[in-house]
């Protein structure tokens, strides 16, 4: 049977009077009677909502909703029902399981601080479409590296060679008209050390998120922090480039360590606080070594060297945004108050950066370097 033929029947047999609410324990009957096919986590989820209504009924279009797999307000309130227990043992305790479904098992205590979120992952994940943004990105950031590193025969500090710069891809404030360079530093890196640390946190961190929160919102995540990490070089340190994936880098992970602290006890991934000390100590050697190259460099340089602001923009846009993003899952975010406070700063913010570089750096005087 499938899913619209289910929904009428279930609407025909149990609210023929057309009231919108369903009783849960009659709905569970014909389920077990009829075998109709329901995962197992949305059967949770009906029960949920049921003990969350002092009547013990559904409302139908949460049971639409449930049955369709929508973003919806349905599961937060299945999830806000705090007094159930869940029905199922753990997915720790789960057998018999593929080395695949072992890893989804592993990304669900990766990501989700709640059991029933992580039975809810479990059961619905699917291998198609896979993460292939992340994954993307990365390949194509390593493919670069790779044909300049070739080309310049330099492969540590790439941006002290005079040819690195003319690169159409990396940002530099006498290139601002050519928008697309606020996007496409992120290909471009100051060498192998660089590139292998936003690498590995890209697909350390980043393809786990995207299997659980999907290629539109990671990757809008993740291009909002690479623009906003250009932007705001282009406003605090306006005689500076910028190159490397950072500021999305930066963007995730900023977003996926503030929801695993604000979600401590919940959280089951294991080591937690010695990997968060790591995490946070990596990421802070990353961004006191990209301060040491803009103000000291080793080499003499023929200009301004990357500045470091692209880093904690990528941060900031991941506590905000992204950390409103991890905090919805599976709801829709356009019924989210808070995405549209984060969209509205957001935004704001874009416009003021493109006044900024249209008019401030003549109003100002700023001495930028000759563009290469």
């Amino acid at each position: 049977m499938d899913r619209s033929s289910l929904l009428q029947l279930i609407q025909e047999q149990l609210d023929p009077e057309h009231t919108g609410f369903i009783g849960a324990d009659t709905f569970t009957g014909l389920v077990h009677s009829h075998e109709l096919p329901l995962d197992p986590a949305k059967l949770d989820m009906l029960v949920a909502l049921a003990q969350s209504n002092e009547r013990g009924q559904v409302c139908y279009q949460e049971l639409v909703d449930l049955i369709s797999s929508k973003r919806s307000s349905s599961f937060k309130r299945a999830i806000a029902n705090g007094q159930r227990a869940l029905p199922r043992a753990g997915l720790l305790d789960e057998p018999g399981l593929g080395v695949y479904k072992r890893f989804v098992r592993y990304v669900a205590y990766e990501i989700l601080p709640r059991e029933v979120d992580r039975h809810w992952y479990f059961y619905r994940h699917r291998s198609c479409p896979p993460p292939v943004f992340m994954a993307s990105v990365t390949l194509a950031q390593i493919i670069v590296f790779l044909c300049y590193g070739a080309r310049l025969n330099k492969w540590v500090l790439q941006t002290y060679h005079p040819e690195y710069m003319k690169s159409p891809l990396v940002y530099h404030p006498g290139h601002r008209a050519r928008a697309w360079r606020f996007l496409t530093y992120m290909f471009m890196h100051v060498g192998l050390e660089q590139l292998g640390f936003n690498a590995l946190l890209q697909l350390m961190i980043g393809v786990p998120l995207e299997m659980v929160h999907g290629l539109l919102r990671i990757s809008l995540l993740y291009l909002a922090g690479v623009l906003a990490g250009s932007l705001t070089v282009s406003i605090t340190d306006m005689r500076a480039p910028v190159v490397g994936g950072s500021g999305g880098v930066y963007a995730l992970c900023s977003a996926h360590l503030a929801n695993v602290v604000m979600n401590w006890a919940g959280m089951r991934c294991p080591y937690k606080l010695l990997r968060m000390v790591l995490a946070l100590v990596c990421m802070s050697s990353e961004v006191g070594r990209a301060v040491w190259l803009r103000f000291s460099p080793p080499l003499p340089a023929s200009g301004p060297q990357p500045s470091f602001m692209a880093h904690l923009a990528g941060a900031v846009v991941g506590v905000s945004m992204g950390l409103t993003i991890l905090r919805s899952y599976e709801e829709r975010l356009r019924d989210q108050c808070g995405w549209w406070v984060v969209l509205l700063a957001y935004g704001t913010f874009l416009l003021f950066a493109i006044f900024w570089n249209v008019f401030a750096y003549d109003l100002l005087g700023a001495h930028i370097p000759p563009p290469p």
